[in-house]
């Protein structure tokens, strides 16, 4: 199993020579006190240890033994997991980020993202008990009565509660508007829920003492569809007036399901028999509500392919300064030795490269969205917190959907730089890989990501929402359009930005005759996106390693490697747009004209 170690000089240069994040929470009054340099130091390296010494050493173990439903519904984790829970709760790292008036210690979620990188480098099937606790404890938050606050916010931030999503159903995955579980009101305002939910990750397990689900299910005579949708609050066992736990609820894991991946997770069948719930938000106004926790599950999501792409760097890069075969194609580099590392090797390189160019854009972007976030929740400017969350609401769909695919590439690549070893359990590479393939899945899919990015945020808001971020890219690129050393890649930079607005208009004029036309580029146009923004980012880094260069530095050779991946990334993986482009624009006819009957003839 490769051994993790958590990349504190990658996170430092994101957080405080890329984005200024010292800067940006003394910006921010309920931040500028809490949020000091010293602070963050000292909760990222303790976040580190936790995550090498404590989480880490059971990602194995998770994969191996899975979870185990019991005779009465119950779940039992794999061995390990609910005793480093406890060290999580203890350490006080649920409540990190959340609000001091429920116990929370009012840190920003940029730092916790930060912790949940590390988290899901380590063990993504761990963190993701936690990690829908967050996106609860934001629903609540947002929507919950001050009652519901008190009642399930305070355990859920302490961590001695834990939180679930239930939304999808047996006949329906995305498709929300035709979901049947149904809520009948009682006599004390309380509802009766019954249905099934399935893919309910942390559905039920023995790491904490409650488990909150958040459920979808419609009201008698509720309208059809998205519109005849409202939330509820079910807990697994009945909380009573004093805080303390009662009688259990009409809620259990009914199975357990059989995956590819994550096997550490209990990803459960979920049967409500008339449990008890309460509704949360307005009627008919749950999917609005629920976006709430989505979106949040969205940008973890995104974290998984980041984190995913970090643990199988580090796992291949170990490996191919370690492994020999053949000699170097310009002659022996170890001639002392009975082949050269395959590190020498061009083909590894261009391996090793991909990852890592992928992977720390990847987390500039991560970093950069949680920082928007930060914004919107806590900036003293309405304007500051409209921009940042137009700008959030952009990046979120782009950030889920390449950072996911980004990370099923590259975790791919690391099996494949292992050559057949690769594919040996043991190893740990071939789990990187299977835990990683379902984030394409989950939150909405890929393709459901790109319907929402190339109908919802651009076309609908005819460009406003790109235009956005491209004028913030041709602002960067027109200040640094004498800087010579950059010219390499601000040019391709320029040209592209131009192009994703070009591209945009011509989807749109061929989409006013067939609306098909959206669905058939769209995932092309996410990835095109997904490039530029990378693109953009690294463009940013390289500045920031060339000022540092020319400053004079103790680090030179991190800033010249953070160059010369730059300039890997722009000649060898900006150019995919170019492929991109073409099908985009291809048109529908390619994937409608065929007749249904025609796919096989058998």
């Amino acid at each position: 199993m490769p051994e993790y170690k958590a990349p504190l000089r990658e996170i430092k240069f994101v957080m405080d020579e890329l984005l200024d994040m010292p800067s940006h929470y003394a910006s921010i009054p309920a931040y500028a006190e809490v949020a000091t340099p010293d602070m963050v130091d000292a909760i990222i390296a303790e976040g580190a240890r936790f995550c090498e010494q404590e989480l880490a050493p059971l990602n194995r173990v998770g994969d191996i033994e899975g979870c185990k439903r019991n005779e009465d519904g119950s779940v039992t984790t794999p061995t390990g997991f609910k005793e480093a829970y406890a060290k999580f709760v203890e350490g006080g790292w649920p409540s990190l980020a959340h609000e001091e008036e429920f116990g929370g210690q009012g840190l920003p979620e940029s730092l916790g993202i930060v912790i949940s990188e590390m988290v899901g480098s380590s063990n993504w099937s761990w963190g993701m008990y936690p990690g829908l606790s967050h996106g609860a404890m934001n629903t609540i938050d947002q929507h919950g009565t001050a009652e519901q606050k008190n009642t399930y916010l305070t355990k859920l931030v302490s961590g001695e509660w834990t939180g679930t999503m239930c939304l999808t159903e047996p006949h329906c995955g995305s498709d929300l508007g035709i979901l049947k579980a149904k809520a009948e009101p009682n006599a004390d305002g309380s509802y009766s829920i019954t249905g099934t939910k399935i893919f309910i990750s942390a559905g039920d397990h023995d790491m904490a003492e409650n488990i909150i689900h958040i459920v979808l299910a419609r009201l008698p005579g509720a309208p059809e569809g998205t519109k005849g949708i409202s939330l509820f609050i079910v807990p697994k066992v009945m909380p009573n007036e004093d805080g303390s736990l009662g009688n259990g609820n009409a809620v259990e894991c009914g199975s357990l399901e059989h995956k590819m991946g994550i096997h550490g997770n209990a990803t459960c069948v979920m049967n409500f028999d008339g449990a008890k719930g309460w509704l949360i938000g307005p009627e008919n106004k749950g999917l609005n509500c629920m976006f709430t926790f989505m979106n949040t599950a969205r940008i973890g999501t995104a974290l998984q392919g980041s984190s995913a792409m970090e643990a199988s760097f580090q796992g291949a890069l170990a490996y191919a300064k370690e492994r020999l075969a053949m000699r170097s194609l310009t002659g022996p580099k170890a001639p002392e030795k009975a082949a050269d590392p395959i590190i020498v090797h061009p083909d590894v390189r261009r391996m090793l490269l991909t990852q890592k160019s992928l992977n720390e854009a990847g987390r500039a972007l991560v970093y950069f969205a949680s920082q928007q976030n930060d914004i919107v929740k806590k900036a003293a400017s309405a304007e500051e917190r409209k921009e940042a969350e137009e700008l959030l609401s952009f990046l979120t769909p782009i950030a889920k959907a390449f950072l996911t695919e980004a990370g099923c590439e590259a975790t791919n690549l690391g099996m494949q730089v292992y050559g057949g070893h690769g594919y040996i359990a043991e190893w740990g590479m071939e789990q990187l890989a299977r835990d990683t393939r379902i984030a394409t899945i989950y939150e909405g899919t890929t393709g459901i990501q790109a319907l929402d990015l190339l109908g919802r945020k651009v076309l609908m808001t005819q460009g406003a929402s790109l235009r956005t971020f491209t004028k913030m890219v041709h602002k960067f690129c027109k200040a640094e359009s004498g800087n010579k050393e950059l010219s390499k890649m601000i040019k391709p930079l320029v040209e592209a930005n131009k192009e994703w607005g070009d591209l945009t208009m011509k989807i749109g004029m061929s989409a006013m005759k067939n609306r098909d036309e959206v669905g058939a580029a769209s995932v092309d146009y996410l990835m095109y996106s997904g490039y530029m923004v990378l693109g953009y980012f690294w463009a940013r880094m390289a500045k920031v390693a060339q000022e540092k260069l020319a400053a004079g530095t103790s680090e030179e050779d991190f800033y010249k490697a953070k160059l010369t991946t730059a300039r890997f990334y722009f000649t060898r993986i900006l150019p995919r747009t170019r492929m991109h482009a073409a099908t985009m624009t291809a048109g529908a006819a390619s994937l409608m004209d065929m007749d249904v009957e025609h796919f096989a003839f058998l």
